[in-house]
């Protein structure tokens, strides 16, 4: 590779954290902001610098927040006896387009993952544990993907949820409205077949 200098390549290198960004991604984002939008790089680099220095996880449901706790952590309008369980702080955005859903949140920021060293304590599960044993949760909706780990990650919280007397519900994981049966893949068919419900 041609060399173009410490400070190009040193932003080519630092684009590539992002997800999906490879190198020749990185390469014309990089072009693209010393070229055609110095300003643009400009307020990229002030937006990030201040988002680092301001942004932390709140310290109830443990989403990104810029307050010790969140704005839906501190809205008393919000359903306080259910507690809804997510993957990740983009679920709770998705959650809260696509629903109604007016409870709280708490945020595992990933899965249970021994293999990769990921337990229990990387998932804030003794936070979790407090806010269970607080006594003001009646039910956990558990929304973790359907994914193997998911799948395991709901399993331990479950029986967390179940040995203090609380109700635990999983969201339903099936056919997809408009979807044709002849396409839908058979992991999915399997649990929506099995997961059927009375009408």
């Amino acid at each position: 590779m041609t060399n173009l200098g410490p400070s190009i390549e040193q932003l080519m290198a630092a684009l590539r954290c992002l997800p999906g960004v490879g190198p020749k991604s990185a390469q014309r984002m990089t072009f693209h902001l010393l070229e055609h939008n110095r300003d643009g790089g400009e307020r990229l680099a002030q937006a990030l610098s201040h988002a680092l220095n301001n942004v932390h996880h709140c310290q109830r449901c443990r989403i990104l927040s810029e307050t010790e706790l969140c704005s839906r952590c501190s809205d008393s309008q919000r359903q306080q006896d259910q507690l809804c369980i997510v993957e990740s702080p983009s679920d709770v955005l998705a959650i809260e387009q696509a629903t109604h859903y007016k409870g709280l949140y708490f945020v595992l920021s990933g899965h249970l993952s021994p293999l990769d060293g990921i337990g229990p304590e990387a998932l804030g599960i003794p936070t979790l544990i407090k806010l269970f044993d607080q006594g003001h949760i009646q039910e956990t909706i558990l929304a973790t993907n359907p994914t193997v780990e998911g799948e395991a990650t709901a399993h331990y919280i479950s029986q967390l949820a179940h040995s203090r007397k609380i109700h635990v519900t999983r969201l339903a994981h099936g056919i997809p409205l408009g979807g044709e049966l002849e396409y839908v893949d058979s992991g999915t068919l399997s649990h929506a077949f099995s997961g059927r419900e009375s009408i």
